[in-house]
């Protein structure tokens, strides 16, 4: 089987398409009461690597669901106005689900460039999943 697009040329058809903040940008977003950072890893990457403080978790997987106020599995944290920062851990993921997010007409959104990995890189703050006092579904 042929592909008409690969993997590669969604990626980079994406980051064309949205905005990247990097890892210092975030970090200084981090606090902000109207930026809510949304982990779309999967529940075993948060278990085994910690999470960004105040961080909503979505699975990749859910994502679109969640955001759909249509959507039996709707989430209101994604209608409350505020800014979408998405990551995962080394930022593929989350431009293609920063794109499909904007494509819905979720706004603002953004991802995070080179995700988690560096977050983790750049000294952002990094705590355990259990421990995190972010906006729960």
């Amino acid at each position: 089987m042929a592909l008409t697009k690969g993997f590669k040329a969604l990626l980079d058809e994406s980051y064309r398409l949205i905005e990247t903040v990097t890892a210092d940008e975030a970090k200084a977003l981090l606090n902000h009461p109207d930026v809510v950072f949304v982990d779309i890893r999967d529940v075993r990457e948060l278990e085994h690597e910690g999470v960004i403080p105040g961080s909503f978790h979505a699975p990749r997987g859910m994502l679109e669901f969640w955001v759909d106020p249509e959507s039996p599995y709707y989430k209101d944290i994604f209608g409350s106005g505020k800014s979408f920062v998405f990551y995962c851990a080394s930022a593929w993921r989350s431009c293609l689900a920063t794109r499909a997010m904007q494509d819905m007409g979720l706004s603002p959104v953004a991802q995070l460039g080179g995700g988690f990995t560096a977050w983790k890189a750049a000294g952002g703050p990094v705590i355990p999943r259990e421990d995190n006092p972010g906006p729960k579904a």
